[in-house]
C-alpha cells in the first residue's frame, strides 16, 4: 500500500496532475481524472486502484482524441477505432472509449452511413454501387451500406456528377464530348446504360459548341 504525499497541477495548458507517492513520483493523471477520484495526500493506494486510475486516465485521454478527430467530420466505428490505434491507444482503452461515445450518440454506424451518401450526393456523386463500397471500406455492415444506398438514383447522380464538367467542355465534336465526359462518369462507378443516358441529356443541355 502507497501513500499520496504530494500532488503537483501542471500549468501547462494539459491540465494535468502529477502524483507522488512514499516521496517519489509515481504517475501523472488529466486533472479532471484526480478530481473525479477525489485525491488527496496521505491517501492510501494500493497497486489495483492505481490501476483503474491509470485506465481511466487513458481513457479520458482518448475520449479527448476522438472527439477532437470527430471535430472534423463524423467518422464510422471502425474509421475512429483505427485512428485511435495509429494514435498508440491500446484495444481495450479504445473499446472503453468507443463504447462512451456509441452511448451518447458521437459514433453511430447508421447516421454516419446517411451523413456519407447525402454529403456525395451533394459534393461528389457517384453510384450508388461505388458508394456502398466506400461505406464498406469504412467498415460499415453489409446490410446497411446497401439499404443506404437503395435510396441513391444513379440516373440523376450520373447528370449531377457529369453537369459541370461537360458545360466547361467546347467542342462541336460528340465523339470527343462522349469519350471525356463517360470516362470521367465511369470512374465514379456508373454503368454504361446509366452513362449512356446521361450522355445524351448533358449534350442537349450543356453549351458544347466552338
Amino acid at each position: 500500500m502507497a501513500v499520496i504525499t504530494r500532488l503537483v497541477a501542471s500549468k501547462e495548458r494539459s491540465q494535468q496532475v502529477k502524483v507522488y507517492l512514499d516521496g517519489t513520483y509515481a504517475f501523472s493523471l488529466e486533472a479532471t481524472v484526480a478530481l473525479e477520484a477525489k485525491l488527496r495526500l496521505n491517501q492510501e493506494l494500493d497497486q489495483f486502484r492505481i490501476e483503474i486510475l491509470e485506465r481511466e486516465n487513458r481513457e479520458k485521454k482518448a475520449l479527448a482524441a476522438a472527439n477532437n478527430i470527430l471535430s472534423f467530420r463524423p467518422r464510422s466505428e471502425m474509421e475512429l477505432r483505427q485512428k485511435l490505434s495509429q494514435k498508440g491507444y491500446d484495444a481495450q482503452t479504445i473499446s472503453g472509449c468507443l463504447a462512451h461515445l456509441k452511448e451518447s450518440g458521437m459514433v453511430n454506424d447508421p447516421a454516419f452511413a446517411r451523413y456519407w451518401a447525402e454529403n456525395r450526393a451533394s459534393f461528389s456523386p457517384r453510384s450508388g454501387r461505388m458508394v456502398k463500397l466506400e461505406l464498406r471500406q469504412k467498415g460499415v455492415p453489409a446490410d446497411l451500406a446497401e439499404a443506404t444506398c437503395e435510396q441513391v438514383d444513379d440516373d440523376s447522380a450520373a447528370y449531377a456528377a457529369g453537369y459541370k464538367k461537360a458545360s466547361r467542355m467546347v467542342t462541336a465534336d460528340y465523339e470527343e464530348f462522349r469519350r471525356k465526359v463517360g470516362e470521367y462518369l465511369k470512374r465514379r462507378g456508373f454503368g454504361y446504360d446509366t452513362i449512356n443516358r446521361s450522355l445524351k441529356k448533358l449534350w442537349d443541355e450543356t453549351a458544347h459548341k466552338e
